[in-house]
This record gives structure tokens, sequence and C-alpha cells, in this order.
């Protein structure tokens, strides 16, 4: 067997990790997997489909592919992933370009299913998502030092603006002894860095054992010989315990770093959203947080232009934003998606004015971000090498404040030569743009 393979992986961390699993079990098959979708004979695109922007991501790289497929540069098309669950009968119908739709407990006989496709050619298959493996070896596409660690998958939350639950099924953890073993191994091949991911990472062992097992998962990941650093993501508020706070004080390894989609300051609009909370609860929780540890750096996300939110509510958004002062945000404009409790809800607010909002509420933490970078200057920080550049004979990394692929950078000296994956320690002396500018320093 000698036939190739390009992939395509769009949206999320979980999407990466359900295509790193994916492409483990192709090339265990025989297949060539291949960094460009020329010359394959099979490209296989894993979508995302939580947004109307994700959705066009999606679609936008089915048509060039299919372009490439006309003029004789790849050979299949399959797709797969979060938009194949969720428009299979659409993609089908009207993008007569690909070969093959499958969902996400496809994902399991991915091998045979491709096997199928280029045997006979149109394919669908749509297992229960249920199915959809959670763990086993993968072929990591991060760079070697570090590697998103999924604990869980599906939501069982059910805001009323997401369309996850229906796309990838209720919230299901792994076993603690599993996702540790798959940790240790990650951690002997050379990852130094593990970015705990699920869709609600707060929730990890709710279903499974009865009780919130976030905390004792961690405990056991900071064990771990060779992990350097251990960062979190998608931590909802409601589930950030007294002993959560806790462990991460009291950690080696964990990061004092904290991703926190809030999604919204307004206590009638949250509610409208099927979320808890509303300005003094969450206000009160972030002081807790503050308290617990002092230089936590404070990731969220907040969508504007949910239904009925006013002008009052938006002002409420922008002042909370102004007192707390965080560290990392990213703002989003409503997707109206079908399926969702808010896609028929009334007072849809216009997209443009939502848009608007967004763009406000971005300039304003711009403002607040720049001078957080600039109030750095003259501190020492540890980072972690990306890159080298020999032109400028610098090195590119991340802070540990700075998570991969969202946040920002810092490009530095250093008088010794250092490799990709090592943590040094960076005085920062200057800021361009929204990045940090720094040298090493010397070790004694």
């Amino acid at each position: 067997m000698n036939e190739k393979i390009g992939f395509i992986s769009l949206g999320c961390p979980k999407n990466q990790v359900d295509s790193e699993l994916m492409i483990k079990k192709l090339a265990d098959a025989g297949y060539e997997m291949i960094d460009t979708p020329f010359g394959a004979d099979v490209v296989i695109i894993n979508t995302c489909g939580f947004i109307e922007a994700a959705k066009q991501e999606a679609i936008d790289n089915i048509l060039e592919m299919g372009q490439y497929k006309e003029d004789g540069d790849v050979g299949k098309i399959i797709v797969i992933g979060c938009m194949a669950e969720r428009y299979k009968d659409e993609i089908l119908k009207e993008m007569p370009e690909v070969d093959a739709v499958a969902g996400l407990g496809a994902n399991k006989d991915i091998v045979a299913f491709v096997r199928q496709v280029l045997e006979e050619g149109k394919r669908e298959s749509f297992p229960p998502k249920t199915e959809m493996p959670l763990s086993g070896e993968r072929i990591l596409t991060t760079p070697e030092h570090w590697a998103y660690l999924k604990a869980a998958d599906g939501c069982s939350n059910c805001c009323a603006y997401c369309a996850i639950p229906l796309i990838r099924g209720p919230f299901r953890s792994r076993e603690i002894e599993d996702v540790v073993a798959e940790a240790k191994a990650l951690a002997a091949d050379g990852v130094k860095e593990l970015i705990v991911i699920a869709q609600d990472t707060t929730r990890y062992g709710l279903d499974r054992y009865g009780e919130l097992k976030l905390p004792a998962l961690l405990k056991e990941l900071d064990a771990i010989e060779g992990l350097h650093w251990i960062r979190l993501l998608y931590c909802y508020p409601e589930r950030i315990t007294d002993e959560l706070l806790e462990t991460i004080k009291n950690s080696k390894k964990i990061l004092h770093y904290i991703d926190l989609p809030l999604q919204h300051a307004s206590g009638r609009i949250l509610k409208a959203m099927n979320r808890s909370g509303d300005r003094a609860s969450l206000t009160a929780l972030i002081e807790k947080i503050r308290a617990y540890l002092p230089d936590c750096i404070l990731r969220t996300t907040f969508i504007s232009g949910f239904p009925g939110e006013t002008d009052e509510d938006f002002d409420e958004l922008s002042e909370f934003i102004d007192d707390i002062g965080f560290d990392r945000l990213g703002c989003f404009a409503y997707s109206r998606e079908e399926g969702t409790p808010a896609y028929d809800m009334p007072e849809q607010v216009d997209p443009e004015l939502a848009a608007h909002r967004g763009e406000v509420l971005m300039e304003q933490q711009h403002r607040i971000f720049t001078d957080k970078q600039e109030a750095l200057i003259g501190r020492t920080v540890e980072c972690v090498v990306e890159d080298y550049d020999g032109w400028s004979d610098s090195y590119g990394g991340r802070t540990w404040m700075d998570a991969p692929e969202i946040d920002s950078a810092i490009r530095f000296v250093s008088s010794k030569p250092l490799e990709t994956g090592d943590f040094v320690q960076v005085r920062i002396t200057g800021v361009s743009d929204v990045d940090l500018i720094g040298e090493a320093v010397k070790q004694k």
C-alpha cells in the first residue's frame, strides 16, 4: 500500500486531537501521510461547524480542494468532523466534488472508510457519535515540546447559542488512569508542556465518577517526570472550586493561567444564554481567583449581539471588562445557529451591530493589553523557545503567560545557543505592537 493521504484539520484543539488520532491509524495501516494536498490520492478535511465563520472556512477548503481535484492535483475528497456530522445531506447534495462524508463516530474506522472510498467511490458513514474514540496513539501535529491532552469530549451544558451538544453529543470523561497514561507517554516522547482541554475542562469526571475530578487529575499530572508546564483551557466559572484553586496554588507545574469563557456580564443576557451568574457573582469569582493566585493570567471570551442584548447590556459588559482588566480576551459576534434555542429567540440583533459591538470591545481590550505588556518591561519571566531567526540572530517564543496559537509572542536575544523547547529566563526590554522583546538572562 503506497497511497498518499493529505490531511487538513480545521477548528479547535479538540478537533486537532481527533485528527492526530486518525493520522496515526492511517500511518500504521501503511498510508503515506503527506504535508500538502498536491499529489494526494485522498484529501481528508476534518471540519468545524461551531459558528458561521468556521463553516465558511470549511466550505472554502472543500471548494479549493475541488479545484485541485478538477486540475488533477488530488484524487478523492473526504469530508469528516463537526460540519460533516451536522450538514451531511447538504454536503452530499450541494458539493459534487466531495466523494465521501463521515460523522464523528466513523473516526474509529477511518482506515476501513478510506479503503472503501478508494475502491468503491462515493461513500457515507454516520455511526453513533458516541462511538468516536477519546483516546489512542497519536502523531502530533504540534511542535515536539508541547501537546494537547483531551480529558473529555462532548458537552452537556446546553448553552442557548451553542450547537456543540447537538454535534458532538453529551459530555464524556476519560478514565483518570487513561489520561495519565497518555500524559506519561507524551512526556517520555519529549513533550514538556501539556495543555489540558475538553469542551468544559472543569466538568471533568462528573459523568464518570459522580463528582468533579479535575483536581485529582491535575495532581497526577503534576507528578509526571519530564513535564515542565501544565496549562488549563476551557474552564467554566461555576466549577472553579476552592479545591481546584488550592491544587493549582500548591502545584509545581500547573501554570497560574486560567481560560475562563464567560460570554457576558449582564445577568439578564447570561440567563437568556442558559448560563449562570451575573456581573456581581463573576466579579466575586475573579476576586477569589486572584486571592488564591495573585499572579494569575485570566483569559476569557465574550459574545456580542446575543438576541435581546440592549445598549445597556453592552455597556454593562464594557464596564465589566474595564473593571476586571482581563489579561487575554477574545470577542465574537453572535452566530445564529440552526437547532439551538437562541435561533428562534425574539429581538435578534442586527449582525452589523453585533459585529460593531465586538470590534468596540476588542479595541477596548487592545488598550488594556498594551498597558499590561508595557508594565512587564524590566521584569524577568520564564519563556519557552519556539524558533530561531538567523537573519536577526534572535529567538521566538512564548512566556508562561501565553498559550500557543492564541496568545502573544516574544522575540529575544541570547548570548548562548538555545534549542526549540528550551525554557529560559528572559528580561523584558520592550514591546513591539503587542508582542514582547527581551534578552535571555545569563545563568549562573
